[in-house]
């Protein structure tokens, strides 16, 4: 498996060889990297950096060899031990940290991990910033510490607590109203960090619930990213204790998916046009989401006087065209939320929190207010890479193929046609090509992810 260097941080398969899958020789060089950028970021005397872990079963391995890596460079670390990644952003600012790293490889499965890594604000790095750590981790500069000014290590177990309290403090999140509704939620933690965090922040709102894969095992009891085919333990457990709805989260908690009443998904991508719903019809304004999201955040934004954009796909990439236009509400349509009120970052606390006020003031079902928002339907499909495939060739063939419709290239190619819309591109976090396409049914958007995947395999076999 090829080490994947993005702007999603430095990702691979534990285990293998050094230089093609995350092992601990990889670990160390790229940790030592980000210590050495920090220190020509930052240019003072001591530094600070906040360290969590999801539950993967390579977490505890991965964090000591990081954080014994910043030691070694006179870094001082604050331990989190077991965490999510909006909780380690939330802490660096807090801490007053000059950065963060999240040792979490968010949806891929169990024999992933990866390095994520912050600026001092608990913001992801931008691609400048990340090619130059990679510059850094090639060359043979980086210096480490005498044996008098090696850092400290501090574990720090109150953030989960500080974390929820920061959210609960949130002018829009109605305490009040969330407890007198007494919600029954099952939640599925996936059997990481969220299965701790979760729970602690519903009780803390007063509502009754059922967990399920709540052991922070790092055994994931299916595929932890949190479409549909995987949820099909939630969906009955859900029926089977008569709950008001279901709450899934990815393995670091910057993920959220809803599942209605009756055991069916209200849709990953309607997470963020719920909440923006919820945020807009108090504080008008202007969202974004990446291009690969749905329509539906756009007409709903449209529809509370604000204008929505796309950014190309990934955090950072959202989050600096938040910043441009000044918006209330963003995210990603893979269940992100970024709530610039309480910090510019995925963050599924703060999702549930907004999701909670909307319910309880609506005064409605989840299936009854899925209705309310307009009916788009997604295929998300991917083709798995091989060494031999031109992905860019491919992608310049796609784009003059379709020249005379509605293009954006900002990111692969996206094709805008009248009444869907189809996105192509290379993943960030695997090594696949993403097909992603919306229309105004499930048949006509499974036809059209089918129809490209078809035409990329002709190119590729021509």
């Amino acid at each position: 498996m090829t080490l994947i260097k993005s702007i999603s941080g430095i990702r691979g398969t534990i285990g293998g060889t050094v230089g093609e899958n995350l092992t601990p020789i990889d670990a160390v060089k790229f940790a030592a990297a980000y210590g050495a950028w920090l220190k020509q970021h930052r240019k003072k005397e001591n530094y600070k950096v906040v360290v969590g872990r999801d539950a993967r079963i390579s977490g505890k391995m991965i964090q000591s060899l990081v954080m014994q890596t910043l030691v070694g460079q006179g870094i001082h670390v604050i331990d989190l031990g077991l965490s999510t990644t909006p909780t380690v952003e939330v802490a660096v600012p807090m801490e007053h940290a000059d950065g963060g790293i999240i040792l979490t490889a968010s949806h891929n499965p169990k024999q992933w991990n990866a390095l994520k890594l912050l600026n001092e604000k608990g913001e992801f790095l931008d691609a400048d910033e990340g090619a130059k750590i990679l510059e850094l981790a090639e060359g043979n500069t980086i210096e480490f510490a005498d044996v008098d000014s090696l850092g400290k290590i501090t574990k720090n177990k109150a953030y989960f607590d500080l974390h929820i309290i920061e959210v609960l403090d949130l002018p829009l999140v109605n305490v009040k109203a969330i407890e007198a509704e007494r919600f029954k939620v099952v939640v599925d933690g996936v059997n990481s960090t969220g299965g701790i965090v979760i729970p602690l922040l519903l009780e803390r709102l007063g509502v009754d619930v059922v967990e399920l894969y709540c052991e922070p095992n790092g055994h994931f009891p299916h595929n932890p990213e949190p479409l549909k085919e995987h949820l099909t333990d939630l969906s009955d457990a859900v029926k089977k204790h008569n709950a008001d709805f279901g709450i899934v989260v990815d393995p670091d908690v910057d993920r959220l998916a809803f599942m209605d009443e009756n055991g069916d998904m209200f849709g990953e991508e309607y997470t963020l046009v719920a909440c923006a719903d919820y945020v807009l019809g108090h504080n008008p304004g202007n969202t974004v989401s990446n291009m690969s999201s749905t329509r539906a955040l756009r007409d709903v934004t449209e529809k509370h006087g604000g204008t929505y954009e796309a950014s190309a796909v990934g955090e950072v990439n959202v989050v600096k065209l938040m910043k441009k236009n000044n918006v209330v509400i963003g995210g990603e349509g893979n269940g992100g939320i970024i709530y610039p009120e309480i910090h510019y970052g995925r963050d599924a606390l703060v999702g549930i929190a907004l999701f909670l006020s909307l319910l309880a003031e609506k005064g409605m079902k989840v299936s009854e207010l899925r209705k309310t928002y307009p009916n788009y339907f997604m295929s998300k499909k991917k083709i798995q890479l091989t060494p031999d495939l031109d992905v860019d060739g491919i992608l310049k063939t796609m784009e003059e193929l379709y020249q005379n419709e509605k293009l954006t290239t900002i990111d692969g190619v996206k094709i805008d046609f009248s009444e869907s819309w189809a996105h192509l591109r290379k993943s960030n976090t695997e090594p696949i090509i993403r097909i992603y396409t919306e229309a105004k049914s499930q048949e006509e958007a499974d036809g059209l992810a089918d129809k490209f995947i078809e035409e990329i395999g002709a190119i590729a076999a021509s």
